[in-house]
């Protein structure tokens, strides 16, 4: 529009035309595709010829919480259970800060670099405020998370036991059916993770810092009778005198504990992530301990003694499911709650007659 400063009525003015303004959206910016949705089979066909895409959408699939997300994963997981079970998993736990995710980048290098496909299920926290969890285990993983042949997936514990993501072992049998041969658990390294990721892995490592103070609380019985090998991290530099008392102190504590189920005498290792010192031994050692268990028969046993734990674990799990969505049960919840708020009702009272209506409901 020209301006009326430039007629010839106004002498002595001029206002230039100025521009034409650019859109307020990127004219380059292509129109966002919908994502697909696969049949069941399209998702085990893709599965199976190793798309990264599709395995990814299968793994949210299974971590969805929605009936009918559920119904098609489960429908998956059935279809690739056949092709699944010929991976090594390994179990990785510590304190924070004892450099889990820095060391399974360390690791993942040395696998892919002996020709492994590496999958890497990440337990992320989730608060138990805003429900949300960060999800950043692949910023310490710079290495790994750019290679081929490694995955690397996240997964919010969403409240569950110990911290343990729900779905994180049908979400093992996804990968090992994409082909990957090595799958590697991080916990989140506190509460009762580690019992649950114990679980559904073949071979258990502790991961331990010496000069943290007193390294006798490293040494708790329960962590302790777990672990398949423990790892002392960080031992270069200054820390090399710490890290070999550590060492021994680890290794007179494990000659105190009765003999493992599996035959197998629990070693201690120490390494440098930084330097890559030691990585060879502690993959050596792994090697050495699956060979042993399939030898004796241990490895079999336990894979099953797994399964019947998960079936158990399910069905404790779709039982809570089934009690607590129920919207006639929240509104009763509530009610028995400020019961008990008051004063007029004991907790185990309320809870026994909540539970005696669920029953008669059956």
């Amino acid at each position: 529009m020209e301006h009326i400063e430039n007629n010839d009525e106004f002498g002595g003015l001029s206002v230039n035309k100025g521009i034409e303004q650019p859109p307020t959206v990127n004219p380059y910016l292509k129109k966002r595709q919908k994502k697909k949705h696969y049949t069941p089979d399209e998702y085990v066909e893709g599965i199976l010829r190793g798309d990264r895409t599709i395995l990814s959408q299968a793994v949210t699939l299974v971590e969805s919480s929605r009936t009918e997300h559920q119904a098609v994963a489960q429908e998956v997981i059935e279809k690739c259970l056949p092709h699944a079970g010929n991976a090594i998993r390994v179990g990785i736990t510590g304190v924070p800060g004892a450099g889990k995710s820095t060391s399974i980048d360390t690791f993942g290098m040395h696998l892919i670099s002996k020709g492994k496909k590496l999958a890497v299920l990440a337990i992320d926290p989730s608060s138990e405020r805003s429900k949300g969890s960060i999800l950043g285990d692949k910023t310490r993983m710079e290495q790994l998370s750019v290679q081929e042949n490694a995955f690397i997936r996240p997964s919010p514990s969403a409240g569950s036991l110990g911290g343990v993501a729900r779905k994180t072992r049908e979400t093992i049998i996804l990968c090992e059916a994409a082909g990957f041969d090595t799958i590697i658990v991080e916990t989140v390294g506190v509460g009762q993770s580690e019992t649950a990721v114990h679980s559904m892995v073949d071979f258990f490592m502790l991961l331990q810092v010496p000069g943290t103070g007193d390294e006798l609380q490293g040494i708790k019985r329960g962590i302790m009778e777990l672990a398949d090998g423990v790892v002392i991290n960080k031992a270069d530099g200054n820390n090399i005198e710490k890290a070999q008392l550590a060492q021994a102190q680890f290794r007179n504590a494990l000659h105190l504990f009765p003999a493992t189920q599996s035959g197998w005498s629990p070693k201690v290792l120490t390494y440098s992530g930084y330097y890559g010192l030691g990585i060879t031994e502690i993959w050596d050692m792994v090697y050495e301990y699956m060979d042993f268990t399939k030898i004796n028969g241990y490895f079999d046993f336990r894979r099953s003694e797994q399964a019947k734990y998960w079936m158990y674990e399910s069905i404790n799990e779709n039982l809570k499911n089934h009690f607590y969505k129920n919207h006639h049960r929240e509104t009763e919840l509530k009610h028995m709650e400020q019961q008990v708020l008051k004063g007029e009702i004991s907790s185990f009272i309320a809870a026994k007659r909540m539970l005696d209506e669920y029953f008669r409901e059956k």
